[in-house]
């Protein structure tokens, strides 16, 4: 979890997606994530994590349903959000952290 601390105390806003290969819908994701920073001009890093190679991590976060996406700025939780998300939204949600 050092690793994990180190990614969200930067100024960057982090985008962390969970998944799992199980889950078709959160498998689905990486398609709408690669849409999303293609359309970001930086400013953001973009991170998926297999939450069942993760456990402990995911555990830590309380996360009980995959897809589920975390935005983090200046190290803390700004949003979060479980089921699959549609580009335009997630591009207007890291804009408004950016």
């Amino acid at each position: 979890m050092t690793k994990f601390g180190d990614l969200i105390k930067g100024e960057k806003t982090v985008l962390f997606t969970f998944y799992t290969t199980a889950s078709e819908e959160a498998t689905n994701m990486h398609a709408i994530l690669k849409k999303v920073a293609g359309s970001l001009e930086g400013g953001v890093k973009i991170i998926r994590i297999n939450a069942q190679e993760n456990i402990e991590l995911a555990k830590a976060l309380r996360i009980q349903s995959v897809p589920t996406l975390l935005i983090y700025k200046n190290g803390e939780m700004v949003w979060r959000q479980s089921g699959k998300q549609q580009s335009k939204t997630l591009v207007k949600m890291l804009n408004d952290f950016k």
